[in-house]
């Protein structure tokens, strides 16, 4: 029994900072709200206290194109075919504190989902370490080879 979806009326200074310079505002963000089947007693038959977030990542205008196929990329188990990114939270008695948790959980997995790996530079080995490796090995061989009884050819 879910309830129609409520889109976050706060004003358009109010936002969810994801990155350094990226905020994706609130009335991106909507609500829906059922039956949760998590801690309450009796009150899990009679309050709607589960808690979906929903963000609709292709439709954002906050994003570049780049962020947003970051985050399809990484979080594409997620995101349903419609593009909608959504996130569930039930573990608390009252819609409000699910809702607080929603919203860091959701700053949370999109901050990680834009965090632009480094490219590795790849490097050589210098002839040095190479050369030091082999005379190791050698000394290595010598030291085996004094250990053995004569007679132990083959």
């Amino acid at each position: 029994m879910t309830q129609s979806p409520q889109r976050n009326q706060s004003d358009e200074t109010d936002g969810f900072r994801v990155a350094s310079r990226t905020v994706i505002p609130s009335y991106e963000v909507w609500f829906t709200f059922d039956r949760s089947s998590g801690p309450g007693g009796q009150n899990v038959n009679k309050r709607s206290s589960r808690v979906t977030m929903w963000f609709d990542v292709g439709a954002s205008p906050s994003l570049s194109a780049r962020q947003k196929s970051l985050i399809r990329s990484r979080l594409k188990t997620r995101i349903n075919k419609e593009g909608l990114l959504r996130l569930i939270a039930s573990k608390h008695r009252t819609q409000a504190a699910n809702r607080r948790t929603l919203e860091e959980r959701f700053v949370e997995v999109v901050g990680q989902a834009l965090i632009e790996e480094a490219v590795r530079k790849q490097t050589k080995v210098p002839k040095s370490v190479i050369r030091k490796r082999i005379s190791d090995k050698r000394h290595r061989s010598r030291v085996k080879e004094s250990r053995r009884t004569p007679g132990e050819d083959e």
